[in-house]
């Protein structure tokens, strides 16, 4: 494709290098951006073995992923949600 844009009548001679460099560069962003999709993929993989293998040790894996994500989260946040699901819960009568 990139021969069709170096080489077409309607581009400039002069401007003929700047549509190559132009298509190289745009490749070379999307082979690194397959690269990535493939070691995101990779990292899936290997993620998902650590969990098949945590509840083959008798793990609840639902609450891992519970404490994956309250580990990336302020500790003020958590404590302020706790608190509101607290009050809803009495609320509700289900203290």
């Amino acid at each position: 494709m990139d021969d069709q844009i170096a080489q077409s009548p309607a581009a400039p001679s002069s401007s003929d290098a700047t549509y190559r460099v132009t298509a190289d560069e745009l490749r070379a962003f999307i082979e690194r951006f397959e690269r990535l999709e493939a070691e995101k993929k990779d990292i899936a993989d290997q993620q998902k073995e650590v969990m098949a293998e945590a509840k083959g040790r008798g793990y609840d894996t639902k609450v891992i992923r519970k404490l994956i994500t309250l580990r990336r989260r302020e500790p003020d946040d958590i404590a302020e949600e706790e608190a509101v699901l607290e009050m809803y819960k009495e609320a509700l009568g289900m203290r």
